[in-house]
């Protein structure tokens, strides 16, 4: 994947975690739980936009690394699972969608361990 890529994938992330945020505060004003769900969800993935944004600068500053590709997949995924999944469950109140969110969690756990063996290997190899 190019450093453009993620690039895009970032801002993508970034633009949907705003609108996430600015949705949740207009149409669930009167709900909190429907709105915490909507802030939860718009909190990690902007976290994930910041994150992907740094994986960018790293690629561009690394050689290929299948761990930082990795974690940045996993990042998407984690956005896509967990954040998704709680704009759904509030959009819609469907609660079986509350099965999907822990895999987005583990998914954003595994991105950051992927980022730290990325930066394990890097240290390694640093003189």
């Amino acid at each position: 994947m190019t450093i453009r890529t993620w690039l895009l994938a970032a801002t993508i992330n970034g633009i949907l975690a705003v609108a996430a945020g600015a949705a949740a505060s207009h149409l669930f004003a009167n709900d909190a739980q429907r709105l915490a769900l909507m802030e939860t969800g718009a909190h990690y993935a902007m976290y994930h936009a910041l994150a992907l944004l740094a994986l960018a600068a790293l690629a561009e500053h690394s050689k290929e690394d299948a761990a930082l590709l990795a974690a940045a997949w996993l990042f998407i995924a984690g956005t896509v699972l967990f954040s998704g999944s709680l704009y759904l469950l509030a959009l819609t109140g469907i609660h079986a969608l509350v099965w999907v969110t822990p895999f987005g969690g583990v998914a954003f756990m595994l991105g950051w361990a992927a980022l730290a063996i990325h930066a394990w290997r890097r240290a390694r190899l640093q003189p």
